[in-house]
């Protein structure tokens, strides 16, 4: 069960840390506990290869609104932003997910909704997998940090740690991550709100620890 849900949850890490996929998972369960309105709003306007659209049939199956640029999907790579993600942002009775483009300039795009953002219940939770290259140590993590913090203009308010090797992923790799995730909360001053695997593995790890959430593998995406 997800504890304290906010209205509005932004998902932003590096490339391959596994945001979308967790996008997609979190907005579905939202959608399954709280029985409410949920939108998800791809905002990744950089990853030419997945985006959280790739998912819409699955999402729209659950009653889950799908909103993205006119361009996600095609061979256009344009700051396009769908004008729909202002309305949820603002919609107090709609649970908003947002999955944000994995470098400055995706996250400059985040930042053209920050004043909507901040006025309101939200979170921005950074997404760490301390098995991609760019963010296996904390001084890696702390530069990523502080790289999307300036230029989306809002501060993140926890951690997700969703360290994995794909299908790959062990009992032992998950485990194995959480004395480095640890050292970030520390050092960041931010929480670690929960930690994500594979729902194939999930069952191993919930009998010793808790704050877990399984997640689904999407297609072409981990």
């Amino acid at each position: 069960m997800i504890k304290d849900i906010r209205r509005v949850t932004i998902f932003a890490g590096h490339y391959g840390s596994g945001k979308t996929n967790i996008a997609v998972n979190y907005a579905l369960k939202i959608k399954e506990e709280t029985g409410s309105a949920v939108a998800l709003a791809d905002l990744d306007i950089v990853n030419p290869y997945y985006r959280a659209k790739d998912s819409t049939d699955k999402l729209e199956e659950h009653g889950i609104r799908m909103i993205s640029s006119p361009f996600a999907n095609s061979n256009v790579d344009l700051p396009a932003l769908p004008s729909e993600a202002y309305a949820i942002i603002h919609d107090e009775n709609t649970y908003a997910v947002c999955d944000v483009g994995g470098d400055d300039r995706g996250a400059y795009a985040l930042g053209r909704y920050r004043d909507g953002i901040m006025k309101g219940d939200y979170e921005m939770l950074m997404v760490v997998n301390m098995y991609r290259p760019l963010t296996r140590t904390v001084e890696d993590v702390l530069e990523m940090k502080a790289e999307i913090e300036a230029a989306a203009g809002i501060p993140f308010t926890g951690i997700v740690n969703n360290s994995n090797i794909g299908p790959l992923t062990t009992k032992e790799d998950v485990v194995k991550s959480f004395d480095i995730i640890d050292e970030i909360s520390e050092k960041t001053g931010l929480p670690l709100r929960f930690v994500t695997v594979w729902d194939k593995i999930y069952p191993e790890l919930s009998e010793e620890y808790e704050n877990l959430i399984p997640l689904t593998l999407q297609e072409r995406v981990w």
